[in-house]
């Protein structure tokens, strides 16, 4: 469904990649080129030679790559350029004569082969296999699908990935999701409470990435509020696990009936007074806690 390779592919990949496919003794593959892996002037994809069992449809308006053996049609194009604006006329399935008609295609949003979910399956294709969305998403059940990425491609593609195996039967097509690879991409969120020091955080970390699995990848987020004299000094490679980043969202719990006894008569005392009776997850507690840090901040310097 395009997009095989998150770049232009080189010579020396591909010849690895066909190599795997050509061991696939009972499996045909058909393949196509996304707007990341393109076919440009000069692309590898347009003079690599594929082993007999994987069907590139290299075409920018529709192809068709026929099975009879298997009762399938498989209907595809591939990008020429990093963006396709319009999509390709579809044919109607009915031409190909097989039993089983099954359309490839990449894209979704305004910038690449826009489509609305309902003209597609009105064309009658007994399934839709997407792609371009890293994410597995089912659209319609047993009708059309992005199965996503094998493997998260950034930091921001959470959550489980996999490849979708799909079955077809005298009821229609089924489709599962199944889980493929071996680590995640994770955001997790840890609480601070004022008494926690540096070290109880590194602490409290470690023990959620133990309780969630070592073996995935971790974007940390510190939530709560902390002691104002203290400064979390938190660097991924400081804290054991695999974390990518850490971000320090803490707002500093000062004792703001003190300081307003104290400052009563200055801009501090007056910002204190104004947003004091807030709720603490409010929009006006916060914006008093990043005022009061400020001015305390100015004050020391």
């Amino acid at each position: 469904m395009g997009d095989l390779f998150h770049r232009q592919p080189l010579l020396r990949e591909l010849k690895e990649i066909g190599y795997l496919f050509g061991k696939l003794k009972r499996t045909q593959v058909v393949l196509t080129a996304g707007n990341h892996d393109y076919l440009k002037a000069g692309s590898y994809y347009r003079t690599f030679s594929w082993p007999a069992n994987v069907h590139m449809l290299t075409g920018n308006v529709l192809q068709k790559a026929e099975f009879p053996e298997l009762g399938v049609s498989v209907c595809g194009f591939s990008y020429h350029a990093r963006e396709m604006r319009e999509m390709p006329e579809l044919q109607l399935p009915g031409d190909s004569g097989q039993p089983v008609n099954i359309l490839m295609l990449h894209g979704g949003d305004e910038l690449h082969a826009p489509f609305k979910k309902e003209e597609l399956l009105r064309l009658g294709y007994d399934y839709i296999a997407l792609g371009h969305i890293h994410k597995p998403c089912v659209i319609s059940t047993g009708r059309m699908a992005y199965c996503g990425a094998l493997e998260p491609v950034d930091k921001n593609d959470t959550g489980p990935h996999g490849y979708l195996a799909g079955e077809f039967t005298e009821q229609g097509c089924r489709v599962r999701f199944i889980p493929h690879a071996l680590r995640e991409y994770r955001h997790l969120t840890f609480p601070v409470s004022a008494g926690m020091t540096g070290l109880a955080v590194k602490e409290g970390i470690r023990e959620m990435i133990a309780g969630e699995g070592t073996q995935h990848i971790y974007k940390i987020i510190l939530n709560g509020f902390r002691d104002p004299q203290i400064m979390f000094d938190l660097h991924p490679e400081n804290v054991s696990g695999n974390i990518i980043e850490i971000v320090d969202q803490t707002k500093p719990a000062y004792d703001f009936e003190k300081l307003f006894e104290q400052n009563q008569d200055n801009i501090l005392g007056r910002l204190i007074r104004e947003f004091r009776d807030y709720d603490r997850d409010s929009t006006e507690y916060l914006a008093m806690c990043e005022g009061v840090q400020a001015l305390m901040e100015a004050r020391r310097g």
